[in-house]
């Protein structure tokens, strides 16, 4: 039997304690981080106590009677104790379905942490899904991830850019010049999508000042303006790439190419796994296929993050 209980804010520390040592929880999961935009969303996080001590957790929120394993983060789910085992995690999810029908729910929607992100193997939310909800998937979108233990070969091409890049000039570097680059990944999404950034620059100098160990910017500089750059989100097994961006001058340049030559070969990353993130629109549907030939240039190959829905 599970005691289950709404986090609230004087429940920080401890939340923040197990994502810590969890075995599928990264930084995104700590309420500094979560807590950024708190304002945009209505929160309804869960925590697992067992025998007096806590278990597990669900980062989540409400929109009216649906249960949302929070749409503000890249991946969600139930955040596991090391100890937690198959026929619990099930046990679990039971008790969890009756603890959301009893409070008016009526619908969950449900987003897993993909494999490469968890420290030791921790599916068995994935297998509950399935056992017991009866969940359906409704979203799968394709990342590109690398191990970084057996890299592939690039595509010949990026060599090219590389060259062309580094003949012209450019240098690539660690920055804290987020306004300048943030200039570049407006432009960029506005022009070519109509859309903004999911963080306001505030919101990401914020962030970095919380976590400077875990986001961190990479910039292709020339002539002391910003080409183009990407941001790293570094947790305890993966380096993803948040943002990938360049302009027009950079884009002919070939930045691109310099800055994850510099990245994968020049930076030692202490985790297993490079993940440039995802290339879909339209739910996973639609496979943005310039922006993943990129990717897979690189060496990367594919990754999904999944997203199950399923009725009370």
């Amino acid at each position: 039997m599970f005691e289950i209980v709404r986090y609230t804010q004087e429940k920080a520390h401890e939340w923040n304690a197990f994502v810590a040592q969890s075995k599928n929880g990264t930084f995104l999961f700590d309420r500094r981080y979560m807590d950024y935009h708190a304002d945009r969303f209505t929160d309804y996080s869960l925590m697992f106590y067992r025998q007096g001590a806590l278990y597990a957790l669900m980062p989540a929120h409400a929109e009216g009677d649906v249960l949302c394993s929070h749409r503000g983060l890249t991946y969600g789910g139930i955040i596991m104790t090391e100890g937690a085992l198959a026929e619990r995690i099930q046990q679990l999810f039971r008790e969890l379905n009756d603890y959301l029908r009893d409070h008016g729910f009526r619908k969950v929607v449900y987003k897993t942490i993909p494999h490469i992100y968890h420290r030791v193997p921790s599916e068995e939310d994935w297998f509950s899904l399935f056992s017991v909800c009866g969940a359906q998937l409704v979203d799968r979108s394709l990342s590109s991830a690398i191990d970084l233990s057996q890299p592939l070969k690039w595509r010949r091409d990026r060599r090219y850019g590389i060259n062309k890049a580094f003949a012209n000039g450019v240098q690539i570097g660690e920055s804290n010049d987020w306004a300048g680059f943030w200039q570049v990944l407006e432009f960029n999404l506005m022009h070519k999508y109509g859309a903004k950034p999911v963080h306001t620059l505030w919101e990401i100098e914020l962030l970095h000042s919380r976590f400077p160990d875990n986001i961190r910017l990479f910039t292709a500089v020339r002539d002391g303006q910003v080409l183009g750059g990407t941001v790293i989100y570094l947790s305890k097994m993966v380096a993803h790439a948040q943002y990938i961006s360049a302009n027009t001058e950079g884009k002919a340049l070939r930045v691109i190419d310099a800055l994850f030559d510099y990245i994968l070969h020049e930076c030692d990353w202490p985790v297993r796994y490079f993940d440039f993130g995802t290339s879909n629109e339209e739910d996973g549907h639609i496979l943005v296929e310039p922006l993943i030939y990129q990717k897979e240039g690189f060496g990367g190959r594919g990754l999904c993050y999944d997203i199950y829905e399923y009725d009370l």
